[in-house]
């Protein structure tokens, strides 16, 4: 299950796991999105779509009573959805912070509580199941001055805490790890991208943004059997921008 799969770094990530032979489950609030996602992607392998809002309690049922009618169990929960907001802070909304807020914490633990028996009944003790949930760069570090992203990177920093919080608790049945993408091309980045790629690029070490493959081969790596001894774990894939922060 990859929420946010429809787009950005959720299609990067549905991808990999279509190519390593996963059977892909995605969501996002727009079916517009999930349809185009679902027609470009089914000649990789078998992939199905639920548009439901993970900011809300509904959502968060409605897509677990999706997938409960249509499977007995859960492999791997991909926690991808997510929302941002820029406002100089006078001016930031109380509202937009909720927003953000919702979705990308709440809807995290929320989704994540909601598929535990899905979750339980794909585990073995030689590969238990997978949570992964997408953090980011700006969790780790603080944002460049400007960004105001101020909801954004604070539930960032959240996901990765509650990540470790979850992997104790859930351990050994459940690994549960983060992903912190550095920049990646995607809707949510078109502003800063917008700046120049030179000039954004020389800020970073390995001089270049995300490639798909860079997220799909994270995503394959965490599902798959060759990362049964990690847990708790917050993966920057970043091109080095936390080493040198």
């Amino acid at each position: 299950m990859v929420t946010g799969g429809g787009r950005g770094i959720g299609k990067m990530l549905t991808i990999g796991l279509l190519e390593a032979g996963a059977k892909v489950y995605i969501s996002s609030r727009k079916q517009a999105d999930l349809d185009t996602a679902v027609t470009e992607l089914s000649p990789l392998g078998d992939i199905s779509a639920f548009a439901a809002d993970l900011g809300t309690t509904d959502g968060v049922q409605a897509l677990a009573d999706h997938i409960t009618e249509r499977e007995h169990a859960v492999h791997a929960l991909f926690n991808n959805a997510g929302a941002n907001w820029g406002a100089p802070l006078e001016e930031f909304p109380d509202t937009a912070w909720d927003r953000v807020m919702n979705l990308n914490v709440k809807g995290v633990f929320s989704l994540t509580r909601t598929l535990l028996p899905l979750l339980r009944a794909a585990s073995k003790p030689e590969d238990p199941a997978r949570v992964v949930n997408i953090g980011s760069i700006d969790g780790i570090r603080a944002p460049a001055p400007g960004l105001n992203n101020f909801s954004y990177s604070a539930s960032k920093a959240a996901v990765h805490l509650l990540t470790q919080q979850l992997a104790t608790t859930l351990a050994p049945d459940i690994l549960v790890n983060a992903i912190a993408p550095g920049l990646f091309e995607s809707k949510m980045t078109a502003g800063i991208l917008a700046l120049g790629q030179d000039k954004i690029t020389s800020q970073i070490p390995l001089k270049r943004i995300g490639r798909p493959d860079d997220m799909a081969g994270i995503a394959v790596f965490l599902a798959g059997p060759h990362s049964t001894y990690i847990t708790g774990a917050v993966i920057p894939v970043d091109g080095g921008i936390a080493a040198g922060r």
